[in-house]
């Protein structure tokens, strides 16, 4: 494990702690996280998750802006997708995936372009969806741990293969506490 993987590591577990609790101050420690992940994700070549750093950056930094304005004395709402929202957003991730895995599979020497897009297009969609504040990203979040954690393994970043088990379990916590949160329309600072 490299230093920088480790503290990149450390930081997206403070992230994800606080977005679990819908607190607005995850975004200084994703920034921070993703910045340093776009390095020890290029060292091991996996260019999509390298790239997708760059996407959360930005995210990041809109969501940082939306949750500070959806937050009121009461706190920060989170809710459900509409049923054709869904079948829209999960139409569009799997054509992302097939379209951008596809290119990287024939034009980089990514390690595993099918696996690594998977997360990229994956996270995108959560990350968006995170940001909007919507339910349904912590499935999206477990569903990218389960596939991150092998993957991160077989290319050696063990300390961030052992991060996403532990994300799996915020993942799980985040989506019990918005389920919660949703039902019953209370909101947390």
């Amino acid at each position: 494990m490299s230093p920088i993987e480790g503290i990149a590591a450390a930081f997206v577990l403070v992230n994800v702690a606080l977005v679990a609790l819908r607190s607005v101050w995850n975004y200084p420690f994703a920034l921070v996280a993703v910045t340093l992940y776009a390095f020890v994700f290029f060292e091991a070549k996996l260019y999509s998750d390298m790239l997708l750093q760059g996407f959360f950056f930005a995210l990041n930094l809109y969501g940082w802006a939306a949750w500070t304005r959806a937050r009121g004395a009461s706190g920060v709402p989170v809710r459900w997708m509409s049923g054709r929202a869904r079948r829209g957003w999960a139409l569009a991730t799997v054509a992302a995936w097939a379209g951008w895995s596809f290119a990287m599979d024939r034009h980089t020497d990514a390690a595993a372009p099918w696996l690594d897009g998977a997360i990229a297009m994956l996270s995108i969609t959560a990350q968006w969806l995170l940001a909007r504040r919507r339910v349904e990203s912590w499935v999206l979040w477990i569903i990218v741990d389960l596939i991150a954690v092998p993957l991160f393994a077989s290319r050696g970043l063990y300390a961030t293969s052992a991060v996403y088990v532990v994300l799996l379990g915020l993942s799980i916590d985040g989506l019990i506490q918005w389920r919660r949160a949703a039902a019953t329309g209370r909101v947390a600072l």
